[in-house]
């Protein structure tokens, strides 16, 4: 694969590799020197037009643990504020030899958009409310790193569902690996659209005793345009993972986060007594699946490892 847009259309058998890689990309993190020249002599750019901590930083950790050149992107501070086009800055940018474009973007399409006006290999950092491909990588990673499978698990998300790129990528990469997906939220923010894809509907307090993966997410209110919810203290009474839910989890149930937490709406801070909670470990992981997968698409060479 030439680029990494969504997982719905990717090959199952692509983001295996990027997953067994990530394996030995994380044990190059954990020695003294983390540095491969691997990427040396290629130039990945950012285009990140959205705000962004753990994934721009991340992957331009992995761009570097790697050796390659990292050129960033700022649109406030670009000729786009002087009246030039998307399409026109893109252009411009390909012309200087960039080998990589990270792209994130408001609109839905926009990466697959970028794709189609470059030679360089595009990876999808998040395109509205579409999908966010690298995210559902990493969750995976780090649930099979605990787990020890893909298949066979029961993965509840709640939360903001109608405006979350990440529950739709993780949508498709659970139901591609043959695990079963259980989507809850309030009905102003979970279309029966999901349904169409493969998602269950469920209650929270139903299955709370009987998850093997419980992610949850925000709301997000900059994408908000009316009152989705009554208030937040309602949020928090009715899909809040408070501390009175946290203890019905069984132990083995793993929590995961996306990012950034807003403590004690949809998440309570008790949930860091847990074991089984990964919020800071899906972001050290996110730094190994990101460089697996600028690996393969940037170096095209022998396998790794």
């Amino acid at each position: 694969m030439k680029h990494l847009l969504d997982i719905e259309t990717a090959d199952r058998d692509f983001l295996m590799k990027i997953l067994e890689s990530a394996e030995v990309f994380l044990k190059v993190l954990e020695q003294p020197s983390k540095k491969l020249p691997t990427l040396r002599g290629k130039t990945v750019l950012f285009m990140f037009m959205e705000p962004s901590t753990r994934t721009q930083s991340s992957f331009e950790v992995a761009a570097k643990r790697l050796s390659a050149d990292t050129v960033n992107f700022s649109p406030a501070k670009s000729s786009m504020r002087k009246g030039e086009t998307f399409l026109d800055t893109l252009y411009n940018l390909q012309a200087m030899g960039v080998d990589g474009i990270i792209v994130r973007h408001s609109s839905p399409g926009a990466a697959h958009f970028v794709a189609q006006h470059t030679k360089a290999s595009v990876i999808n950092a998040g395109d509205g409310a579409h999908e966010h491909p690298t995210q559902a990588l990493l969750d995976a990673f780090t649930v099979r790193r605990h787990l020890g499978r893909l298949n066979g698990l029961k993965v509840l998300i709640v939360g903001d569902i109608l405006h979350s790129r990440v529950a739709r990528s993780n949508l498709f990469l659970w139901r591609m690996f043959g695990s079963e997906v259980m989507f809850s939220g309030p009905p102003t923010l979970l279309p029966g659209e999901f349904e169409g894809l493969g998602a269950r509907i469920v209650a929270l307090d139903d299955v709370l005793e009987d998850i093997d993966v419980l992610m949850v997410l925000r709301l997000q209110r900059e994408r908000m345009e009316g009152p989705y919810v009554p208030s937040v203290r309602e949020y928090r009474r009715y899909w809040g993972i408070t501390r009175e839910r946290l203890r019905r989890l069984p132990e083995r149930t793993i929590i995961l986060h996306p990012g950034p937490v807003n403590w004690g709406v949809e998440l309570d801070w008790e949930a860091n007594d847990r074991e089984n909670t990964l919020i800071l470990e899906q972001v050290r992981n996110g730094v190994a699946v990101r460089m697996a997968v600028l690996y393969h698409l940037l170096a095209r060479t022998e396998e790794v490892g």
